[in-house]
């Protein structure tokens, strides 16, 4: 059985992942500010930003909370901008970050997850995308303090495994979290096409975006890769040839887009993580009745 070190377990996403790993057999041990509502696994509250903590807790220094640990996946943070001062945004994120990748660096674990996000990719596109749908092959372009702390996070991941080169660390982009619950408020997206622009109307299933973290642990490459972690469609049922016209007119197309697929690609995690999105809003819906 694995032993995996998971921050911010309490969080949105962070449940869903918490489950799913406990459900596939992993020993889990969460880390955070909060107390979990559910308990899924043991917890141990830990400052992120106070090193001395962090190190302690990923060297198995808490007082029956011991490693070794194989894998770390570090999901903490101020999870989006405008939630907090740009300052304590990025001041809390960027070195939470930081001493989290330096403690397992310390105790060698060479199996890191990191939470990423779809703000890199320029979002909320204020500022057109360079084409359609987006993927990771152009330079990260963030306009907040809360992604261009996500940035920082991907350059010092892809440092850390220039220095250690069996070390694997997977960023990853996730878009905008979603529990079914949410899924009721859906069908009425289709009213403005302007209202989700912001992503390119897209979103991930929190189920799934734990099965990408899952995955992300399986993985069987070395080195940093960033990866963007959507569900296959997107929150309209109106096409992506439609939506894309009225809204985004001057910006070019790569690819076959079929009518609802996602504009967010994760073409690159299926292929590198075997990532294979489970969920949709539409089945949801269409079950609810």
């Amino acid at each position: 059985m694995a032993k995996v070190l998971v921050t911010g377990g309490s969080g949105k996403l962070g449940r869903a992942v918490l489950k799913d790993l406990v459900a596939h057999g992993y020993d889990v041990l969460n880390l955070d500010q909060q107390s979990l509502a559910e308990p899924t696994c043991p917890s141990v509250k830990v400052d992120l930003t106070n090193f001395g903590e962090v190190a302690s807790a990923i060297l198995g220094g808490v007082d029956e909370r011991g490693g070794p640990f194989d894998a770390v996946v570090h999901l903490a943070a101020i999870p989006a901008p405008g939630l907090a001062a740009n300052a304590r945004t990025f001041t809390n994120n960027v070195p939470s970050t930081y001493n989290v990748l330096e403690a397992c660096r310390l105790a060698k674990i060479r199996n890191v997850v990191i939470a990423s996000s779809e703000t890199v990719l320029g979002l909320p596109f204020d500022n057109p995308p360079p084409y359609a749908p987006v993927d990771e092959e152009y330079f990260p372009r963030p306009e907040s303090a809360y992604s261009l702390g996500k940035l920082v996070d991907e350059t010092i991941a892809a440092q850390f495994c220039r220095w250690d080169p069996e070390l694997r660390i997977c960023a990853l982009r996730f878009s905008n979290v979603m529990y079914p619950e949410d899924y009721a408020k859906f069908p009425k997206f289709d009213n403005d096409p302007r209202a989700r622009k912001w992503n390119l109307w897209g979103y991930i299933d929190a189920r799934d975006g734990a099965q990408a973290v899952r995955r992300a642990i399986q993985a069987d490459f070395t080195g940093f890769e960033a990866f963007i972690i959507a569900n296959a469609d997107t929150v309209m049922s109106r096409s992506n040839m439609s939506l894309l016209a009225e809204v985004f007119p001057d910006v070019p197309t790569k690819g076959n887009i079929s009518t609802n697929s996602t504009l967010l690609a994760i073409d690159k995690a299926k292929r590198l993580l075997g990532y294979s999105p489970q969920y949709s809003w539409r089945n949801e819906i269409s079950a609810k009745g």
